[in-house]
């Protein structure tokens, strides 16, 4: 049982809960980033049974990322509220029955409303698994948990289109959803088994409710914007309402959290400016990230006359890296400090994405794709696991579900972004997505532009705390006050849980 191997600081690295707890969000937290990379092989058989439009189409995919973005905040509040335990396994539940949905659609629009349900148990584990690690683990081990996480959760997201494909062709494009279903049930279970449970002692019960909706609708509002406008233009109606409902939303929510007693996000984690760095870093790196993503599968079917299942198959080996080497990285940064590892790891990030201008007709796998990727994964390995765990360490422990979803919410932003913008700022059209020569054009524009921010998140990143992952914890830990009750959210747990104490 997960109690058997916890401390008083916490579980330690190397323990059966540890294994178990790391299995549980992995698996868990694996299952929104599989989907939204799974689906994208499905498309045209949804599109020929449904008889979907194009922009039915475009909705299964970014209903589901529309829920997830306006939700992710509210999620993270309420894992520090009613426990974090608790919420992850209803995410987990609430994203296998929604999967089911998925897969007995009988129309596009059912397919979009179970989509934007699958969204919604998707906002529910993604922030609930760090807040989960963060708060379980030792505090020595937790760069290195955060580590070993995000190489496995990548993993399950780069391997989702070459998935999706062996599914469809198996039997129909229903089994993408399906396959979900026994991978929640195991998810389910590995939960309930070891994951103890935890909460922010100092919270109410129920998360501020205006916060919230504002938060949700302020983010709906530009995420929805952003969409459209590639296709509808930025004066069309729809998108120049939602954005401005968006910034008023926001504008809104921003002015509630300054007044509000109890606030969806205390304004008080934005005056470490640790917190503040390792977030902007957060958004320009995975901006740069998707932004990199979009396009290089497009630029290897298109320019380089690669087949689909090829080119997944050839941008395998940065997660390969990833898997293999990011718990070294957190481990690394939380013995050596994490602003050279933050700082350096984008720059070659950075060196990556030059070489990947490199990858035109042509050029070959082993003499030119390769090199650019490895160089592309070694920089991620660098990063992405101490950047993670700067912006979780540099908030008090107690506010390990909040700040987890402010982290992913700022890089989904960051992410939405660079899709809707980058293509612009490349130089390239609907039209140009066809054309070879004029792709190749756009394609090294977008990765100069995108080398460029992140060597920007570098150069920011100079200024974080390198003793964050070390030293003594934000909040002071006490017991609590019955064996094996969360304070609040009245969840039991492992008979040595401990609850951040009061101020």
């Amino acid at each position: 049982m997960a109690g058997e191997s916890v401390t008083g600081d916490g579980i330690e690295w190397g323990s059966p809960a540890a294994r178990g707890v790391l299995a549980a969000t992995v698996l868990g937290a694996g299952l929104a980033f599989l989907d939204s990379t799974i689906i994208n092989v499905a498309l045209p058989g949804i599109g020929e049974e449904l008889g979907a439009s194009v922009a039915g189409l475009q909705w299964i995919l970014d209903g589901y990322l529309l829920a997830l973005a306006a939700l992710i905040l509210i999620a993270g509040a309420l894992c520090d509220s009613y426990g974090r335990r608790r919420v992850f396994a209803v995410g987990i539940v609430w994203f296998g029955v929604a999967s089911v949905l998925c897969g007995l659609a009988v129309s596009t629009e059912m397919l979009v409303a179970a989509r934007v349900l699958q969204g919604v148990g998707g906002a529910l584990v993604t922030p609930g698994a760090l807040a989960i690690i963060q708060a379980a683990f030792q505090r020595r081990d937790r760069a290195r948990a955060i580590g070993a996480w995000s190489g496995l959760t990548g993993l399950s997201g780069a391997v989702g289109p070459v998935v999706g494909g062996l599914l469809v062709q198996v039997w129909s494009w229903r089994l993408a959803f399906l396959i979900n279903v026994p991978l929640a049930a195991v998810a389910l279970w590995l939960v309930v088994r070891y994951v103890p449970d935890s909460c922010d002692a100092d919270r109410g019960r129920r998360p501020e409710l205006l916060g919230s909706v504002l938060g949700a609708v302020g983010l709906a509002g530009l995420t929805g914007a952003l969409v459209e406008a590639p296709a509808r233009g930025p004066l069309d109606p729809l998108v120049a309402s939602a954005s401005v409902l968006g910034v008023a939303a926001l504008a809104a929510f921003v002015v509630r959290q300054l007044r509000a007693r109890d606030p969806l996000v205390p304004p008080g984690l934005f005056a470490d400016r640790t917190f503040v760095l390792a977030n902007v870093v957060s958004f320009v790196v995975y901006a740069a990230l998707m932004g990199v993503m979009v396009l290089f599968m497009l630029q290897l079917q298109v320019s380089l006359g690669y087949s689909p299942a090829a080119s997944g198959l050839a941008g395998l080996p940065t997660p390969a890296l990833l898997l293999v080497f990011s718990a070294l990285s957190g481990r690394l940064a939380q013995r050596f400090g994490p602003r050279w590892f933050v700082v350096g790891g984008a720059a070659v990030v950075a060196a990556g994405m030059a070489l990947m201008a490199r990858v035109s007709p042509g050029a070959t796998y082993l003499g030119t794709v390769l090199p650019a990727i490895l160089v592309f994964g070694i920089g991620l390995v660098l990063v992405i696991a101490p950047m993670t765990a700067t912006a979780l360490a540099a908030a008090p422990d107690r506010y390990a579900g909040v700040a987890s979803g402010v982290n992913n919410a700022i890089g989904r932003t960051g992410g939405l972004l660079a899709v809707a913008a980058l293509p612009a700022a490349a130089g390239l059209t609907g039209a140009a997505y066809t054309d070879p020569v004029a792709l190749t054009d756009g394609w090294r524009t977008a990765m100069w532009i995108c080398a460029g921010l992140c060597l920007v998140g570098g150069a920011l990143a100079v200024g974080i705390r390198n003793d964050v992952l070390a030293g003594a914890p934000a909040d002071a830990m006490v017991e609590a006050p019955r064996p094996g009750e969360c304070l609040h959210c009245g969840v039991e747990g492992p008979p040595t849980h401990v609850v951040p104490g009061r101020r």
